[in-house]
């Protein structure tokens, strides 16, 4: 029986800058990856979760383990080897951001088909990608094959979540994107992204060329200006986004994506065909659902996406 949101991906550390003591500057660690995100996220919301991933059999792993259990995120896709966990620090330098990434070899980077149960194939009921786990080891190759195996079978998700300086091999990189946008049925990306992909084209010409790769579905994130909407069919659409103080914005993408896939499940649009038939007012609440999800997280600091009683006390509140 298909059950899961199924997230497959990477998991890693963040390190973000304490208040410097003395001179001394010191860091917090936070569980982070695209992935795992958007798997607490749809967990929190309701829906049934579950992460795919290879983790490290070090601290880190098992606080990264211990995060994800404590989240109730079903962890049957889970393997577990002998190395070392991903990790990124966040500093300032000269006034400006700095980040610093470990992550050649990692536990997260080294997935084989070997790894992927049969019974993923099996339980999943939507499978979502992307981000990091798109760019190292064999990784790639892995989620690259189980995208296709899945094509038909669970509803396909892709959200690139780029990070241009960490791409070594750009025409390689482009390639494998194209390929997997073809197979995907839900494209969600962020203006920033969309800027990568296809520069220099207007909002509607880019949503046009990627929906007519294959998605039945394209939403582009565009910060304090709401979301814009594309399917099979339809024409382009905007639905604004809500007004909060912000504290932060990691994680924000991540929460849209775990609001979206929520209610894609909630309303049990998970083939190709139904995401093709839905109505623009249904579609519209269903991103309302998204940014509110996403404007709740960006509350607080780091990536901490809410729970539906969270979500709809907010709703209830807005006009």
């Amino acid at each position: 029986m298909r059950t899961f949101i199924t997230c497959m991906g990477e998991c890693l550390i963040d390190f973000l800058p304490l208040p410097e003591n003395a001179g001394i500057p010191g860091f917090q660690m936070f569980p982070a990856g695209s992935h795992l995100n958007v798997a607490v996220g749809v967990a929190r919301l309701g829906q049934a979760s579950a992460f795919a991933c290879k983790m490290a059999d070090d601290y880190f792993g098992h606080f990264l383990r211990s995060y994800i259990e404590q989240n109730k995120i079903d962890t049957r896709y889970l393997t577990t080897v002998e190395g070392l966990s991903t990790l990124a620090f966040v500093a300032t330098e000269n006034g400006h951001p700095a980040f610093t990434f470990y992550g050649e070899g990692t536990a997260d980077a080294l997935l084989t088909p070997a790894d992927v149960p049969a019974a993923l194939f099996e339980e999943t009921r939507i499978l979502h990608i992307g981000c990091i786990s798109l760019l190292r080891g064999s990784t790639p190759a892995t989620i690259r094959a189980t995208f296709e195996q899945l094509k038909g079978k669970a509803l396909l998700s892709l959200d690139p979540n780029l990070r241009p300086p960490l791409v070594k091999d750009e025409p390689a990189y482009r390639a494998l994107l194209q390929h997997l946008i073809s197979l995907t049925d839900v494209l969600k990306l962020s203006d920033e992204d969309l800027s990568w992909l296809l520069p220099n084209r207007s909002l509607e010409d880019a949503l046009q060329s990627l929906l007519q790769q294959g998605p039945a579905l394209v939403v582009v994130t565009r910060g304090a200006q709401g979301s814009s909407a594309i399917k099979q069919g339809g024409e382009l659409f905007h639905v604004p986004g809500f007004a909060v103080p912000v504290k932060d914005t990691v994680g924000a993408g991540d929460t849209f994506c775990a609001g979206l896939l929520t209610q894609l499940a909630d309303r049990n649009l998970v083939t190709h065909d139904a995401l093709t038939e839905l109505q623009q007012d249904e579609l519209t609440s269903i991103l309302r659902f998204a940014a509110a999800a996403a404007a709740i997280n960006c509350t607080r600091t780091g990536a901490n996406p809410p729970t539906r009683d969270e979500l709809i006390h907010f709703l209830n509140t807005q006009s």
